[in-house]
């Protein structure tokens, strides 16, 4: 394990049963605490952007957190992937499953026409956010030139959920 993923490892946080019972939630508040770690993350993450990026996408809602301090990093546009309902509209919206119910996302339309994006999030636990991120922005012309999150739950299989979208990286794999 590197440096920087047994410090990510060091301040994730388990919550037993949530958002429901049965689940183990990998908290990363005390890492966005930690202004050090944090901005190893950040740094991590750029290093995932081996091509050009015009814009960094984020999924809702730590997703955005990590979105605008890598679109900072990297000198280009941020743009939410948000829950339905929350952007104005007009928006696109893909409905996925998630490990225990389902969910539905949207992205404005007219904004990643012809954009290099970065899709990135916190965590990747089964794929479906993700994987839904992705195919919106495709459906909204934009190019998903990588896809990276701080940790991975190896053990739920999301990575086979991404296969053939862009290339994924996890600074973190549990």
């Amino acid at each position: 394990m590197s440096d920087l993923a047994e410090r990510i490892a060091g301040l994730l946080r388990d919550v037993p049963d949530f958002p429901q019972p049965g689940i183990l939630f990998k908290d990363i508040t005390p890492l966005l605490a930690d202004a050090e770690a944090f901005d190893a993350v950040i740094h991590g993450l750029a290093a995932f952007a081996d091509v050009p990026v015009d814009i960094v996408a984020g999924i809702e809602a730590r997703g955005f957190l990590v979105a605008g301090a890598l679109a900072r990093q990297l000198g280009c546009g941020l743009v939410p992937v948000r829950k339905a309902g929350k952007l104005p509209p007009p928006t696109i919206s893909r409905s996925y499953d998630l490990e225990y119910g389902s969910a539905t996302v949207e992205v404005p339309v007219g904004i990643l026409s012809g954009r290099r994006v970065l899709l990135v999030d916190d965590v990747l636990a089964t794929g479906g956010t993700l994987r839904a991120a992705a195919e919106l922005i495709a459906e909204a012309g934009g190019t998903v030139v990588g896809m990276g999150v701080i940790v991975e739950l190896g053990f739920l299989g999301g990575r086979a959920a991404l296969d053939g979208l862009a290339p994924f990286e996890a600074l973190l794999t549990l």
